[in-house]
Formats: structure tokens, sequence, C-alpha cells
């Protein structure tokens, strides 16, 4: 990149699965200055699992087929040239992407400032969250027996708290209810966490699936394609299931700690 030119703004937003991680996509791939990408370190979690584990994900082999496993060289792309030489990089992430080698690794590049590892440093971290009952509820409709590591709660408070000592301020956390609430407000806030103007294109987009979809669209995406903009919020009231029991309250201990820096509410 030329020297007289900007840095491109790199968004990593870590969100838990069955959020609205996916229609924040949508709104960010509406603007004209923004790349996007879906779940770039699939591969990689994927290929960490066990056989009978990453079975019960639907579309795995097509997955592994399609973005490579070394999360390293996900790296590197993430924080080489952006697509079609845009101003801003929206990176959607599900936190329970990131294994332990990962994290491992990312801990050492903050609190040793390692520049070979440089890559979580060049990007601006935001946390998406959502009411942990809601989230499991509409996980367990594919994959029935989450554990708190599988809906992603324990990696973005690690990640979260890594971030907020490394720098001595919370990175932006943003619930999902918030901003269903609120869609305009919402955005705006997002916007001026990571230093960029909002702009209403983010309110609405084109029904039907996006170019930069992941392959594993088809299982997961049905709502999001039927949709041109953000849907009204509607309280879940539906029950978690006795036996995870033990998932909802670990999971609602990492929520409310995440849920106290709230950037809205």
């Amino acid at each position: 990149m030329p020297e007289d030119q900007p840095q491109p703004i790199r968004i990593a937003m870590w969100s838990g699965p069955r959020n609205i991680s996916t229609a924040l996509m949508r709104s960010w791939s509406s603007r004209a200055d923004t790349a996007v990408i879906d779940e770039p370190l699939y591969a990689h979690y994927l290929s960490t699992l066990d056989p009978a584990k990453r079975a019960a994900h639907p579309g795995a082999d097509a997955v592994l087929a399609a973005q490579p496993a070394d999360w390293r060289a996900v790296a590197a792309t993430l924080t080489g040239p952006v697509p079609r030489g845009k101003a801003v990089w929206y990176q959607k992430h599900m936190a329970h992407h990131l294994t332990p080698e990962m994290e491992r690794e990312m801990e050492d590049e903050l609190d040793r400032g390692n520049d070979a590892r440089a890559w979580i440093r060049s990007l601006i971290s935001v946390f998406l969250i959502r009411d942990p009952a809601a989230m499991i509820t509409s996980f367990i409709k594919v994959i029935d027996n989450p554990t708190p590591s599988d809906l992603g709660l324990p990696q973005q408070v690690r990640l979260f708290d890594r971030l907020h000592a490394r720098f001595g301020s919370p990175p932006p956390v943003f619930d999902a209810a918030d901003i269903l609430k609120d869609p305009e407000t919402g955005l705006a806030a997002m916007c001026a966490a990571v230093g960029v103007d909002f702009d209403p294109a983010m309110l609405s987009w084109a029904e039907g699936p996006h170019p930069d979809d992941g392959v594993w669209a088809p299982h997961w995406y049905a709502s999001v394609n039927a949709s041109t903009g953000f849907a009204p919020y509607a309280p879940k009231n539906e029950p978690v299931p006795d036996r995870l029991a033990g998932v909802l309250r670990e999971c609602q201990r990492l929520y409310d700690h995440l849920a106290q820096f709230r950037t809205m509410g």
C-alpha cells in the first residue's frame, strides 16, 4: 500500500453461534467501502476435532476442502491486502474457533509484543453476545449436546480479558438484543467504536445468499437469506432442556461478565 494511503480498518467480530452474526455480516457488506469474510478459521477448528465431533457439524468435509486448516496461513491472509482494495475489512469470527494452540500464541503476542505473530494486534476486536438460553435453544436444533466451549463463551471471555488487561480499556461489547431493539443506534455505536462513519446502507441488504458466504451457508443461513434487514426483537421463552442446566449456568456466568461492559444497554 502506498505510504500516503491510510491503513485499512480490520474489524474482528468475535461471536458465539446462533447470534445475529450473519445478519451483521450482511449489514457491513452493504457498505461500499467494506469487504467481508465469513468464519475463516472454521476449517482450522474442524481439523482439531475428533472424527465423531467433527461429523456433527453439517458440511464439515466441504468446509475442510474450501479453507486452509493452518490458522497461521489464515492469519497471514487476514492481515494482508484487503479484498478489492476496500478501506474496511469486516471479519466474522466464531469464538469457539479459537483453539488452545491459537489462544496460547495470541497470549504470547499480547503479553510479550512478539511482532512475528502480530495478527491479533492488527485487528480491532469487537465482541457480540446473546442471552445464553436463547443461544442454546437455537443451537441444539442442529447440534444437540453442546458444551460451553462449543458456544464460544469461555473463549470470548479469555480473549476479552487479555485485551482489556493489555490495553487498559475494555474492547467494545454489543448484545444482539440491544442491536435488534434499535438497529440504527446500535450500528452507529458499533461504527463509532471501530472508528468509521455510520452508513445508512447498513440497515438493509438484498434477499438471498451472499457471494462471501461460507460453504456451510445452506445448513445455517436460511433465515438470513430470507431477510432484507434486521428482524424486530422478539424475546425467546423456549426452555433449556434439563440435561443442559449446567451448561446454561456456566454460560450465564460468562455472559454476565461480558454484559457488564456493553457499549449499549
